[in-house]
């Protein structure tokens, strides 16, 4: 039986005779109608919640808190849907899908268990200071595709669990978990307080402007983050952007390869490079650099192939859309147009009769300024450079785009952390992959972000902070 899809409209079905269908990754099938919200959909959700938050934004946090155990009950009861259509839209192995939506239960429990909670400032003999932490009132969060789950659940999560109301807005080219996911919700939370509208650009361009909403939570990239934030300066609304992370990972040559290898691999290959904080530019010691490649390429070629079998013990795939095909393989075939030096993958045509799978790709040496090294590449090609200095490689490390995530391997503790403290972005992982961990802030500097989420820092984002004064 072929699944339906709705817009959650202050808890209604909402259909649409306006419809778009996704193509699966693998296999690019054409996937099942996705309702795209009208104009009126867009206005009578956000009425919706701006009626809701009236006595929502006045529940307590531990009302909140307990229906956030409720939500992630609801995702737990309903996994191996919401896993399968998961595997469909992504194209992801059901190891990848099954991690997605994993990770939108334990967000949800996380906060469960933390919030924000009123603090003495300042306190004498003359007054006491508290501060309180009130909500914003509508968020919209305008949500990406490689993560649909994850990376809207932490959005949702943060907002109900501060007190606002939260509309959220799916990549069109990965709506239907999203969707299915609020449709699932209904009944938990009151009416209007959680919506799902799906819809492209100009759904979330009337976001970024409309009244009613009150803040912009954005995953995407730079150019259209910075089109966000100017669009929301016109309502004065808070902004939360998440944007392109050319991350830099840095090997030095004390580094253990036993452990640096396997690890560089992943953070390179997981999600076939589909990630924001996966690592895109590796810097390898020039003492060690030959065996680190050597070593690389064995375990690259060894443990991320192609699976066509979307069900085999996976955690690599194709590509999730056409759009994000074509501009990896514009990158790789920049390569080999160049002569650079493609130790393994590199082929563009012909990998699988269908789908948008391209092989783990990995370029030995690419000059500094060439396009795979400066870009984001997304996708799974791989940079190798080498470096001798630190001081070069800091500064080699540290463009604009890179100020998302970076590594370090060495098993000198203090010189990694010398080296992580100068590297010029918002997190670093010291011996291992980045991941983030939804307990620790998580934000860009320069071009990768404006402000962040996750953790107990994260929430502020969604609040304004109120001081009281008492005298004594």
């Amino acid at each position: 039986m072929q699944p339906q899809f709705y817009n959650i409209v202050n808890d209604e079905l909402r259909g649409s005779s306006n419809t778009h269908r996704v193509t699966d990754p693998r296999t690019e099938e054409e996937l099942w109608p996705a309702p795209i919200a009208s104009t009126q959909d867009f206005e009578d959700a956000v009425a919706a919640a701006q009626e809701a938050f009236k006595t929502w934004s006045l529940t307590t946090v531990a009302e909140r808190q307990a229906l956030l155990v409720k939500l992630a009950d609801v995702i737990r009861d309903n996994v191996e849907e919401l896993a399968s259509i998961l595997m469909r839209e992504t194209g992801k192995s059901k190891i990848l899908a099954d991690i997605d939506v994993q990770a939108g239960i334990a967000q949800a429990l996380y906060y469960s268990q933390n919030a924000l909670s009123d603090e003495v400032q300042h306190e004498d003999e003359q007054q006491k200071v508290v501060a309180t932490h009130i909500p914003l009132g509508t968020v919209a969060a305008i949500c990406p595709w490689n993560f649909p789950l994850i990376l809207s659940n932490i959005k949702v999560v943060s907002s109900l669990v501060t007190g606002n109301c939260v509309i959220v807005k799916p990549s069109p080219f990965t709506p239907y978990a999203v969707m299915k996911w609020a449709e699932l919700s209904r009944g938990i939370l009151p009416p209007g307080v959680f919506q799902v509208l799906n819809g492209g650009a100009d759904l979330g361009a009337a976001m970024t402007t409309h009244p009613g909403i009150a803040k912009v939570t954005f995953t995407g990239t730079i150019a259209v983050g910075k089109k966000v934030m100017a669009a929301c300066a016109q309502t004065l609304k808070k902004v939360t952007l998440e944007l392109a992370g050319n991350n830099a990972c840095v090997v030095c040559d004390d580094a253990d390869l036993d452990r640096a290898v396997p690890a560089v691999a992943s953070g390179g290959f997981f999600n076939a490079g589909q990630v924001c904080v996966a690592s895109k530019r590796i810097y390898v010691h020039e003492k060690i650099y030959d065996e680190f490649l050597r070593r690389l390429v064995e375990e690259v070629e060894g443990r991320y192939a192609i699976q066509d079998d979307g069900l085999a013990p996976s955690v690599f795939g194709p590509l999730d859309n056409r759009q994000q095909y074509e501009t990896v393989r514009g990158i790789i075939e920049d390569c080999k147009g160049k002569g650079f030096d493609v130790v393994t993958g590199g082929q563009t045509e012909g990998v699988r009769a269908k789908g948008f799978w391209l092989p783990p790709t990995i370029v030995s040496r690419p000059p500094e300024d060439s396009r795979l090294v400066q870009e984001e590449q997304f996708g799974p090609v791989l940079p190798v450079l080498s470096w001798s200095d630190e001081d070069d490689v800091v500064r080699r490390a540290n463009l604009a785009n890179a100020g998302l995530g970076a590594s370090v391997y060495s098993s000198d503790l203090a010189r990694a952390e010398r080296i992580a403290r100068r590297l010029e972005t918002g997190g670093v992982w010291i011996n291992q992959f980045e991941r983030p961990n939804f307990a620790a802030f998580f934000g860009g500097i320069k071009d990768s972000g404006f402000g962040g989420e996750m953790g107990k820092q994260g929430l502020l984002s969604y609040c304004y902070t109120k001081c009281l004064h008492f005298a004594k």
